[in-house]
């Protein structure tokens, strides 16, 4: 292909991306500080006072399901914060009669853990802009433009893994033909403030994408992951890395599916906290505090995670998954020193999430997704402007300006 070839096609891959990367860029600066945003919107859904001793978890969770007859908790965190709610999620039942899922008003619940008392509840990501579901709103925006059926996801998905294939098409692009090459790629690290309009957008959106072309790829291709990872990511990693599924653990066709489990939630947490120790031994690491405790029905298991010595970010991915039925172990995900695949997927999404290096990098990530809608933006004018300029020379019509060259 030639160089014309490639200004075409990041051309229109440009213009199917600028939708979509101008809501990831706009939503994203918010994500960046998701749940500080979520807990200053929602005080009276968040934040207790630390009275008393705190109740059983168990004893919180059999309230919680009282509240909710037709909902059951799927997932209890268990990083206890002195000043904070607990916070369950809520899946339905199955309806008897109809064989379906019951449909359930909110399946987000929020108790105070030292008085059993409940503080709030919503459904997450509901399409509302109300205080208590603006941020779940803007989550959903963020990685699925809020869209039923997986149909959001699948287009930020093909958008993704065009994004991070342009990324290199736009940095060849930039590269220059002819030598000395340093000296002749320079300028397309600069702004030149002191030129005309259309120079300025071009050098903005060339340097732009210059200066912060390794984390554009770090986020492209992590998105990448959390839309489309086991149709997509986990396939061609496994081409180059090894890798396990950190989501499942690759247990899709070891446990057969069941709703109930026959071990209960406090002889789950005992398991888990028994296999984490064993595992620490044999993996060499060290355990800091427990995360949570999952019973994913689908696989029939249950998954304990814990903060460990393995984690890059502040949230603990290191998990046990064992069986719902009897307990048995399953297998162990470590978020970093198991599989090289593995220790690059969680800096990817570490980095992506914000989870790590504390505010700066939050500030960082804020503006990162400033500039991608910049880039955006500057994307689509640029077309704009060859277009009227293509427009003007058919018509034999002399532009009052020149347009900067976009293969220069």
């Amino acid at each position: 292909m030639t160089r014309r070839h490639w200004v075409r096609l990041h051309r229109y891959a440009g213009l199917y991306l600028a939708f979509f990367l101008t809501v990831s860029g706009l939503t994203g600066c918010l994500m960046a500080f998701y749940h500080e945003l979520d807990v200053w919107l929602n005080p009276q859904l968040w934040k207790v006072n630390p009275v008393g001793q705190r109740k059983d978890i168990y004893e919180l969770i059999e309230i919680a399901e009282l509240m909710i007859p037709h909902g059951k908790v799927v997932l209890i965190n268990l990083a206890d914060i002195a000043d904070e709610a607990l916070r369950l999620s809520i899946a339905p039942k199955v309806d008897p009669a109809t064989t379906k899922p019951y449909v359930l008003e909110v399946d987000d619940l929020f108790l105070n853990p030292y008085t059993g008392e409940k503080l709030g509840s919503r459904l997450w990501g509901n399409i509302s802009f109300g205080r208590e579901t603006l941020m779940t709103l803007i989550y959903r925006l963020h990685y699925e433009l809020a869209l039923p059926y997986n149909i959001g996801k699948w287009l930020f998905g093909i958008a993704a893994i065009i994004w991070t294939l342009d990324c290199f098409v736009g940095f060849y692009l930039t590269l220059p033909r002819g030598r000395p090459f340093w000296k002749k790629w320079l300028p397309a690290w600069q702004i030149k403030t002191s030129s005309s309009l259309t120079r300025i957008n071009f050098d903005l959106h060339r340097a732009g994408g210059l200066w912060l072309w390794t984390m554009l790829l770090v986020f492209a291709w992590s998105a990448v992951y959390l839309n489309l990872g086991e149709e997509v990511y986990l396939p061609t990693m496994k081409k180059i890395f090894a890798i396990q599924n950190p989501r499942t653990a690759d247990l899709q066709e070891v446990i057969n599916p069941v709703e109930n489990p026959t071990v209960d939630w406090h002889t789950a947490r005992e398991i888990g906290a028994v296999l984490m120790l064993k595992c620490a031994k044999e993996q060499n690491f060290s355990i800091e505090h427990e995360e949570f405790l999952i019973y994913d029905s689908s696989h029939g298991v249950y998954r304990y995670g814990v903060k460990s010595s393995r984690d890059v970010g502040k949230h603990g991915l290191t998990t046990v998954f064992f069986n719902g039925s009897n307990g048995e172990y399953k297998a162990l995900s470590l978020p970093t020193g198991q599989y090289a695949g593995n220790t690059i997927t969680t800096w990817l999404i570490e980095l992506h999430m914000a989870s790590i290096w504390g505010l700066p990098y939050k500030i960082f990530v804020c503006v990162l997704g400033m500039v991608v809608t910049m880039l955006s933006v500057t994307g689509v004018v640029i077309w704009l402007r060859k277009r009227q300029a293509a427009r003007v020379k058919h018509n034999k019509i002399t532009p009052g300006e020149n347009l900067p060259e976009l293969n220069n």
